[in-house]
């Protein structure tokens, strides 16, 4: 069953549940009616009875009419012992026995050998004690339900074959979307997912395709997202390769000097630095595209922690004539050390590449949240960059300068959301440029001392 296509299995399922409800009309209709026919035959003996009461015990006149006698109807006069005073047509045998006749009267059937057949019959009290019973032949009725039965024995099996048809036809054009959704959707390639047609109607079909147009968009942006990674990957890894390649080239070319020589592979060596340093930031970018980085949690003093980064890069402060200040704080917070080490070494990188004056370090809580901040006292960043500062190779070289690779807050971006907090940078009222990692925290155990 599981096999057949789908419009056929609907057609079965809706042809079983039409045969269920055509088979209980049928009875429905077959007991109606024939409920309706022994009614009418009920009747019928209510009035003939009346009449018969009234005729019996005149002589000279049947105990029902000629005509209504004249085939279906019987009538009979019992005395009080049960037996046969009279009856129409005479020689009938006791219709019914003369016991447990009420005031109403008493419905019955049974069947007789001559005149043949089976009788509904009814049994009343005359007046001066004796019963009269009156009956019909209930062959009009089983001829009747007969032909009732044939004809529904006959026009079942057709209306169900054409309910079927007709099920099967709405089916097919219940589907016919999908079909067209199917068709579209085989078209669609990687490069260019393409949209597939939504139905007219407000309904759970337009629902599908609009969520799957929905799905194809993202699928596009991921595929855009992609090519532009790999685009950018490629130029980024291009340029120190080809720095490279033209040092070592540039040193064979001809006989060097030991003072030459040392610059070529003092050089040499810093392209292999940047690329070595590309290269792990784009194996951490890839490794977070396919799922949450993983963190080794643990308590770390907030102020511990910025004085480690600051240390770092205390020699490089100190040859730019930059200070690096860290205020002090109580607050412990649960991180992955290393990594978020890493996302804060990003941003002093940052303030001290594209940033000038005193570099501050310091913490500042909020409702739910701790926020690290690395600010500096340069021109900040341009307005246009702040919406797509975290975008992977994104960069403010326009009014910072340039040589970075664009991943440094993208990678800080990454680091705090597998923490469960966010990435953000803004420009400081004072000026300069403000950047902060906010973590999940929940709260410490005395007042922070923050920069005003």
């Amino acid at each position: 069953m599981s096999r057949l296509p789908i419009r056929l299995r609907l057609t079965v399922a809706f042809a079983g549940v039409m045969a269920i409800v055509l088979a209980l009309v049928g009875v429905f209709v077959y007991v109606r009616v024939g409920d309706a026919l022994l009614t009418s035959v009920d009747q019928a003996l209510r009035a003939q009875a009346v009449e018969a009461v009234a005729h019996a015990h005149e002589g000279g006149r049947s105990l029902v009419d000629n005509d209504a006698a004249g085939g279906t109807t019987l009538a009979e006069l019992l005395d009080r012992s049960g037996a046969v005073v009279r009856s129409s047509p005479p020689g009938l045998a006791p219709l019914a026995s003369t016991a447990g006749v009420s005031d109403r009267g008493t419905f019955g059937t049974t069947s007789l050998a001559s005149p043949s057949g089976d009788w509904r019959y009814l049994a009343v009290r005359a007046p001066n004690g004796e019963t009269v019973v009156v009956g019909r032949s209930l062959e009009p009725r089983e001829e009747a339900l007969s032909r009732l039965l044939r004809e529904l024995l006959l026009s079942g099996p057709l209306v169900l074959l054409f309910a079927s048809l007709a099920g099967y036809g709405i089916a097919s054009g219940a589907l016919r979307p999908v079909e067209a959704m199917r068709r579209r959707a085989a078209a669609v390639t990687t490069p260019e997912p393409g949209r597939l047609p939504v139905p007219a109607g407000r309904d759970e079909l337009s629902r599908l395709a609009s969520t799957l147009n929905e799905m194809l968009d993202r699928l596009r942006a991921a595929f855009e997202h992609e090519r532009r990674f790999v685009a950018d990957a490629s130029h980024e890894l291009r340029t120190p390769l080809a720095l490279l390649r033209a040092e070592l080239e540039l040193a064979l070319r001809r006989p060097r000097t030991a003072g030459e020589l040392e610059a070529a592979v003092r050089s040499a060596a810093a392209e292999t630095e940047r690329l070595s340093r590309l290269t792990e930031e784009l194996l951490l970018i890839a490794r977070s595209d396919q799922g949450p980085l993983p963190l080794a949690l643990d308590p770390c003093a907030a102020a511990e922690l910025l004085e480690t980064v600051a240390a770092r890069f205390e020699s490089r402060a100190n040859e730019q004539g930059r200070e690096l200040r860290v205020v002090e704080s109580d607050a412990v917070v649960d991180v992955d050390q290393l990594r978020l080490e890493q996302a804060l070494s990003n941003l002093v990188d940052n303030a001290l590449t594209y940033g000038g004056g005193t570099i501050e370090l310091f913490v500042r809580e909020r409702k739910d949240t701790l926020e690290l901040h690395v600010r500096d006292e340069g021109s900040g960043f341009p307005d246009d960059f702040l919406p797509r500062a975290f975008d992977r190779f994104s960069r403010a070289d326009e009014g910072r300068g340039s040589g970075g690779s664009g991943l440094g807050l993208s990678i800080v971006a990454l680091i705090a959301e597998a923490h469960g907090g966010t990435a953000g940078v803004a420009n400081a009222p004072a000026g300069g440029a403000d950047a902060w990692v906010a973590l999940p925290y929940a709260g410490a155990a005395e007042p922070l001392r923050t920069l005003s």
